[in-house]
C-alpha cells in the first residue's frame, strides 16, 4: 500500500529531474536549462492532483518518459520538453493554445500528435486504438519526434505495468508487441525493440518468460567463462594491429529465445546463438569498410566461419539504417558464436536508431535510408483512406525486417520486403505504371503478376492502356504502397455502380417494407459479411445480391428476435425491443467485473473455442464479443489472431477463465518425432488410450530414412492431461521431441 509523504514526493521529484538532466547531456554545450525547468513546473501544477494507479504523483510518468526520451533516445530539449508536457492536453483543462502560447508552434504540433482523440463515436465494429495510432503516424511526415516520443512513454507503460488489471495488461500487451515493437525495429531502436518484446511476453506468457530468465541467470557464470576464452586470441591480434576497439558478449532477449524455440521446435538447450560477441572499433568514416573486413579477416584466422551466415550490412544497409558485418565462427569447445562487427558510428545506429542518424546525416550517403522508408510512410498516410483498421494492416505491412534488393533495366537497385511480387515492383516505381502492369520480365524473361522476386533480379515491366486493377490483385501484393494504391483504385470503380445499386436497393426494400436508411444498410452489411455500403451496392448493382438475398436477410433477423434495427411500416413502436446479445454481454460485463467462467450450457451468454489457437482448461484465456454470430470467441492469450483483435478491438474484451469440469472434452493435438523402430505406434497408443484413457481424433505419421514424425489429434480436458502425455511420451525409447500444437497446424511439416 502507497503511503503518501508530500516531502519526500518533492525530494524524489528533484531527483529524477536531476537524472533526466545527467541523461541529457546537452550536445552543444549549453547548460541553459530555462526552458525545461519551465515545462516541468508546469507539468507539475498541470498534474498536481493526479495520481498513478501506483498511488504515486502522475508527474513521475512523465518525468520517466523524458528521462528515456534523453538517455535512452537520445533526443534534445524540444523532445524533452515535449515529453514532460505529453499528458497535459489529454488530462487536464488545458488546451493546445495555452501550450502553444507558453512553449511555442512546434512543440504544441508535437503534443497534438501525441494526443488522443476525443470525443470519437467509438463503436464494436470500429477500433478507437486504430483511429489513434493512424493519428499519431499523420504527423510523421512533419515530425518524427512524434513517434519517437510515443515509443518512451509506450516503454514506460509497460515498465509499469504490473498495477494494471489482467484484461488491461493483455491488451496492452499485445497492442505492444503487434505494434511498436516492430515500429521500434523499423526505427533502429534495438534496445527498446527488445525489452517491449519481453514486457510482452512477461504478461502474455508469464510462466515461459520466468523460466526462460531463470535458466539464463543459471547459464551466465558459464557463458561468461566461455565468452572471456573466445574472446581472448581476437583480442590479442587486434592490440598487436593497433585498433582502438572494444569487444562485448550481448546476451539474445528473452523474447528472441522464446521465438526461436517455437520457430525451430527446439528446447532452450539447442538454441546454440544465445549470445553473440560484438567487436565496436572506432575508426574515421573513410575507413570504416575497410577496418571492418580487416577485422573480419583477423577473426576467421582464429576461427572457421560458417560460409553461408555471413551478412554483410555495411554494403546495403537495412532499411532502417543499420550498418554491421555479421558472421558465424566455430568457438573453441565445438560451439558456434556469431561475431558483429561495426564501428562506433554504426554501433550509435544500431543502439539509438533514428536520433543518431540524423546526428551522423552528413557522415555519408548511406544513412539515408531510414529517409527513404519515412517517404514510402508519408505516401501511405496521403492515399485517401477512410478505414483506419484498413491503414493499421496497410502500414504493418511496411514493418518487415527481412528485404530484398532488385533492379531496373538500367540497373538502379530498389529495396523491397521479402515475397514481394513483379506487381509491388511495379507500383514501387509509379502508380500508374502498377495500375496498368500486365505482365514483367525478370531476368529477361516473361513472368506473371505474382511472380515472387529474388534477391538480385533485374525486373522489367510490361504495361498496357486497357489494363486496371482488380481485387484479386490483393492476394498475392505485400507491400503497403501497392495495396493502398490497388484498393483505392478498386474502390473508384466500384463508385460507379453506387446509382444502380442504390435504386435497385431501394426497390427491393420498399418491397419488403423496410426504410433505407443508414442502420438497415449496416444490418445487411454485417449479414453478408461485406465491409462497406459501397461494396454492398456494387454487389446489388452487378446482381451478385437480389431480391430473395435480401429478403432472406430480413426474415433472419426477423426469426432471431433482432428485426428491431429494421423499420416496418406495420409496427408503430417496439418499446420493449429485444437488445442484441453484444449490449447484454456489455452490459453483464460492465456491472461484474469478475470474469466470465467458461462451463458448459451457459444459459445467456454463447461462447465457442476459437479453432486458431483451440484453448483448453489450464490456458490462459481471452474472449472477444463477435459481431455476426452474437457471441464471444475464446482465445488463448498469445494467439496471434487474438493479439491483433486486442490491439484494434480492445473495447471487445471480454475477461474469461475456466471452470474445471472433465464431463467436457476439448480437441488438441500433438507433434511427436524420432528414430523409426518396430512396435513404437502401439507403445504410443498405449500411453494415451490406456494409461491416460485419452480418445484419439486422428493419428497420422510419416517416416523417412529412419527417422518418423507424427501429429495426432485427441481430445483432452484440460492442460494437465497434456502436460501428463508429454511427459509420458519423451519417456519412451526412440521419442526425440514431443510439442503441443495447434489445431490449424493439423498436418506434418
Amino acid at each position: 500500500m502507497y503511503q503518501v509523504d508530500l516531502e519526500n514526493e518533492k525530494q524524489q521529484i528533484l531527483k529524477r529531474y536531476r537524472d533526466l538532466l545527467r541523461a541529457w547531456r546537452p550536445v552543444n554545450g549549453s547548460k541553459d536549462k530555462t526552458l525545461i525547468r519551465r515545462a516541468l513546473d508546469f507539468a507539475v501544477e498541470a498534474h498536481k492532483d493526479m495520481r498513478r494507479k501506483t498511488g504515486e504523483p502522475y508527474i513521475y510518468h512523465p518525468l520517466e518518459v523524458a528521462r528515456i526520451v534523453a538517455g535512452e533516445i537520445g533526443l534534445g530539449e524540444t523532445s524533452i520538453v515535449c515529453a514532460l508536457l505529453h499528458d497535459v492536453v489529454e488530462d487536464t483543462d488545458y488546451t493546445l493554445a495555452d501550450i502553444e502560447m507558453l512553449f511555442g508552434e512546434k512543440v504544441a504540433r508535437i503534443i497534438d500528435g501525441l494526443t488522443k482523440i476525443r470525443g470519437l463515436s467509438i463503436t464494436p465494429s470500429t477500433s478507437g486504438q486504430a483511429e489513434n495510432f493512424k493519428k499519431i503516424l499523420l504527423t510523421l511526415s512533419d515530425d518524427v519526434r512524434v513517434i519517437l516520443i510515443k515509443l518512451a512513454d509506450r516503454l514506460h507503460n509497460m515498465r509499469t505495468l504490473e498495477v494494471m488489471p489482467r484484461e488491461k495488461q493483455l491488451k496492452i500487451a499485445s497492442e505492444t508487441v503487434f505494434l511498436f515493437a516492430p515500429l521500434a525495429h523499423r526505427l533502429g531502436l534495438y534496445a527498446i525493440k527488445s525489452e517491449l518484446e519481453d514486457l510482452a511476453l512477461k504478461y502474455t506468457e508469464p510462466e515461459i518468460y520466468n523460466t526462460l530468465a531463470e535458466k539464463l541467470r543459471e547459464t551466465e557464470k558459464d557463458r561468461n567463462k566461455f565468452i572471456s576464452k573466445f574472446i581472448q586470441p581476437i583480442r590479442k591480434k587486434l592490440t598487436s594491429q593497433k585498433f582502438k576497439f572494444d569487444i562485448q558478449g550481448r546476451v539474445k532477449s528473452i523474447y528472441s529465445i522464446w521465438k526461436k524455440m517455437r520457430e525451430k521446435e527446439i528446447p532452450f538447450e539447442d538454441v546454440y546463438d544465445l549470445f553473440a560477441v560484438r567487436i565496436i572499433i572506432d575508426t574515421p568514416y573513410d575507413s570504416e569498410k575497410v577496418d571492418c573486413w580487416t577485422v573480419y579477416t583477423i577473426v576467421t584466422e582464429c576461427y572457421n566461419p560458417l560460409h553461408n551466415r555471413l551478412r554483410d550490412w555495411i554494403s546495403t544497409p537495412k532499411a532502417n539504417g543499420y550498418e554491421s558485418l555479421h558472421t558465424t565462427v566455430m568457438g573453441p569447445t565445438g560451439r558456434w558464436v556469431e561475431v558483429q562487427i561495426r564501428t562506433k558510428r554504426m554501433n550509435e545506429i544500431a543502439e539509438r536508431g533514428y536520433a543518431a542518424h540524423w546526428k551522423y546525416k552528413n557522415a555519408g550517403p548511406n544513412v539515408s535510408a531510414v529517409d527513404l522508408w519515412l517517404n514510402k510512410i508519408t505516401e501511405l498516410l496521403q492515399t485517401p483512406e477512410s478505414n483506419a483498421l484498413d491503414f493499421l494492416d496497410d502500414f504493418k505491412l511496411n514493418l518487415f525486417t527481412d528485404e530484398i534488393t532488385v533492379f531496373t533495366p538500367r540497373g538502379e537497385m530498389r529495396t523491397l520486403p521479402s515475397n514481394s511480387t513483379a506487381l509491388d515492383f511495379a507500383y514501387n516505381i509509379h502508380t500508374d505504371i502498377g495500375n496498368q502492369c500486365i505482365g514483367a520480365k525478370v531476368n529477361h524473361k516473361l513472368v506473371p503478376l505474382s511472380y515472387v522476386l529474388r534477391n538480385g533480379d533485374q525486373v522489367e515491366i510490361i504495361t498496357s492502356k486497357k489494363q486496371k486493377p482488380r481485387e484479386d490483385w490483393l492476394h498475392f501484393v505485400v507491400t503497403a504502397k501497392a495495396r493502398s494504391r490497388i484498393k483505392e483504385a478498386v474502390k473508384e470503380d466500384k463508385k460507379k455502380y453506387i446509382d444502380t445499386g442504390r435504386d435497385k436497393l431501394r426497390s427491393f426494400m420498399d418491397q419488403l417494407g423496410i426504410e433505407y436508411n443508414n442502420t438497415n444498410l449496416m444490418v445487411m452489411q454485417n449479414y453478408f459479411n461485406i465491409p462497406s455500403v459501397i461494396d454492398l451496392l456494387y454487389k446489388v448493382a452487378r446482381d451478385e445480391i437480389g431480391f430473395r438475398e435480401i429478403k432472406g436477410c430480413c426474415q433472419e433477423h426477423d426469426r432471431s428476435g433482432l428485426l428491431g434495427l429494421l423499420t416496418r411500416p406495420f409496427i408503430k413502436s417496439r418499446p420493449n425491443e429485444p437488445r442484441s446479445l453484444s449490449d447484454t454481454i456489455a452490459e453483464q460485463v460492465s456491472k461484474k467485473p469478475e470474469s466470465l467462467l467458461l462451463k458448459d450450457n451457459m444459459e445467456n451468454i454463447h461462447y465457442r473455442i476459437a479453432e486458431c489457437c483451440s484453448p483448453i482448461p489450464g490456458d490462459d484465456v481471452v474472449g472477444f464479443m463477435t459481431l455476426q454470430n452474437n457471441e464471444i470467441e475464446i482465445h488463448r492469450t498469445t494467439c496471434y489472431v487474438a493479439i491483433q483483435l486486442m490491439t484494434k478491438y480492445g473495447n471487445r474484451i471480454v475477461k474469461a477463465k475456466w471452470r474445471n469440469k472433465e464431463t467436457i472434452e476439448f480437441l488438441t493435438g500433438i507433434k511427436i518425432a524420432g528414430i523409426d523402430r518396430k512396435g513404437l505406434i502401439n507403445e504410443i497408443t498405449q500411453v494415451i488410450s490406456g494409461k491416460l484413457n485419452l480418445n484419439i481424433r486422428s493419428f497420422h505419421l510419416e517416416t523417412h530414412d529412419g527417422m518418423w514424425n507424427a501429429i495426432i489429434m485427441l481430445y483432452v480436458h484440460d492442460t494437465q492431461n497434456v502436460s501428463d502425455l508429454i511427459k509420458r511420451l519423451k519417456s519412451l525409447d526412440s521419442v526425440n521431441k514431443v510439442i503441443r500444437i495447434n489445431r490449424m497446424d493439423e498436418k506434418i511439416s
